[in-house]
């Protein structure tokens, strides 16, 4: 055991101190450069060329990078891109001190908390909750600058995600570009805003490091494995039903062959609530995405059987003609041409491209030809029922991925209302490669993924019909308000 933790800290030490030439930082911009013109779907498209910075990179290196710099550079360059599956990993070093407390966003501000005895949270200062400044500046621009990587995202689902990073305070210094203090002051602000006081706090090791904050609903299924929902002490929590309103938790769109018997708890429980509820709701907060098993699964029983839908459509970046690998990986997501939809499809592709009206219109020559993903009714009713009542899809900003596609497809359709936060849109069919100096690990995607309004999902999310954001109650783990609103919402409209 001691040395196989000898070595692996061997490993890290050489990652981190490993250096590169400026001839090897030229041959693996030129091979990255290549394969992004090649094959990624989202290069260009919103106007940033990142052609400039790596040329302005070259220029301006010296004789040898650290790796971590290199690698600090790259995802600075693919997160301005706009691809929300991209990333640049196999170059950040192990650092060892962080800011204590733990951090959330509520109310477009960050908050510091601790924990309490009972396993909820409080406010660190209850007079000052928000955090208002870092070390003097101002806390936008501080989380804006620690996650380049993000910054894309829409706008709720970036700082969810980078007030989480503050934490890491060693490596937001890094990336700053600025010498670690021994002590770091932090300007906390009243709820008006108006009364500012300033504490300071000193870094901490791993050992007294806090816990990130997630949601409650969430951290039970942080760690869980697909193949974990197919276990019923699991998958059987996740349904119920209260005030004859049903109730569906999907933590992971996952797989069917992963978790069958999921899939069977899924048409066992809307046959159980088809005639004693009033409304269902399906809960895909912090779900970060995998497949669309269960998007079409649950789409027999909300789409009318004399309906047909087009949901959503999506370009392949890719050699012209389609090559068999990418017609089949875009049939494995329910995603179809033109030419292999029946005729009652067709007529309604075609009307529905008269009045679409995409953001981007793709080079033919780069791009397949659109790919539809169609809820048609009377397939899906051969296989169950149609539950005529209201739906109600509750997503937040962590919604990612195939969750986002649950959220964007399902919008708009008859019976069914969007509660919540806007999603962290994405759908990429992605690659993944390693430069061949550095062996920095990069992943980006090779297909354009449009809503119904002809927005992209990446960078934009999905609106929701009904806005429901968290509050400090459910920040601090008191209760879920937003199940509890959109519940008496439910109530009182039924």
């Amino acid at each position: 055991m001691i040395i196989l933790l000898l070595s692996l800290f061997a490993i890290i030490s050489k990652a981190q101190n490993k250096t590169l030439t400026k001839q090897q930082i030229h041959e693996d911009l030129e091979f990255l450069r290549k394969t992004l013109d090649e094959k990624s779907s989202y290069v260009y498209l919103n106007g940033y060329n990142f052609n400039s910075d790596f040329d302005h990179y070259l220029k301006t290196t010296g004789d040898f990078t650290q790796l971590e710099d290199f690698g600090l550079f790259l995802s600075k360059v693919i997160g301005k891109i706009g691809d929300r599956h991209s990333f640049v990993r196999g170059h950040k070093s192990d650092d060892s001190l962080f800011l204590p407390f733990t951090y959330a966003w509520v109310n477009n501000n960050a908050v510091i908390l601790k924990r309490t005895t009972n396993k909820e949270y409080e406010f660190l200062n209850s007079r000052f909750p928000y955090l208002k400044k870092i070390d003097g500046i101002p806390i936008e621009n501080f989380l804006q600058k620690i996650l380049p990587e993000e910054i894309t995202a829409p706008r709720d689902a970036f700082f969810t995600r980078a007030v989480k990073k503050l934490r890491d305070i060693q490596k937001n210094y890094k990336t700053l570009n600025k010498t670690l203090p021994n002590e770091i002051p932090l300007t906390l602000s009243d709820a008006t805003s108006q009364k500012d006081t300033i504490i300071t706090v000193t870094p901490v090791g791993m050992k007294k490091m806090s816990s990130s904050w997630d949601e409650k609903l969430e951290k039970p299924y942080i760690r869980t494995e697909y193949e974990d929902y197919n276990k019923p002490e699991l998958f059987r929590q996740l349904f119920n039903i209260k005030d004859s309103i049903g109730y569906i938790h999907l933590p992971a769109m996952v797989d069917r062959e992963d978790a069958p018997l999921l899939f069977d708890e899924i048409n066992s429980f809307m046959k159980s609530i088809r005639s004693n509820s009033k409304a269902l709701i399906i809960d895909v907060r912090n779900n970060g995405g995998g497949s669309r098993d269960i998007t079409y699964e649950l789409a027999k029983y909300f789409i009318h059987p004399d309906s047909i839908y087009v949901v959503n459509l999506t370009k392949q970046r890719a050699p012209i003609p389609l090559p068999k690998e990418y017609k089949e990986s875009l049939h494995s997501r329910n995603l179809f041409s033109f030419s292999e939809l029946d005729k009652q499809e067709q007529r309604s592709a075609t009307k529905y491209l008269k009045t679409f009206k995409p953001m981007y219109n793709l080079d033919n020559k780069k791009y397949s030809e659109y790919y539809f993903g169609v809820f048609n009714g009377k397939k899906l009713a051969n296989q169950s029922f149609y539950y005529n009542k209201p739906v109600y899809i509750l997503a937040n900003e962590k919604s990612f991925s195939a969750a986002s596609v649950f959220v964007a497809v399902f919008k708009g359709i008859p019976n069914i209302k969007i509660a919540g936060i806007t999603t962290d849109g994405s759908s990429g069919n992605s690659e993944r490669f390693e430069l061949p100096n550095s062996e920095v690990s990069i992943k980006i995607s090779t297909m354009v993924s449009f809503q119904k309004d002809g927005k992209i999902l990446d960078g934009f999310g999905t609106e929701p019909d009904i806005k429901i954001e968290r509050d400090f109650n459910q920040v601090l783990w008191k209760s879920d308000t937003q199940i509890d609103r959109l519940r008496h919402l439910i109530l009182s409209e039924n």
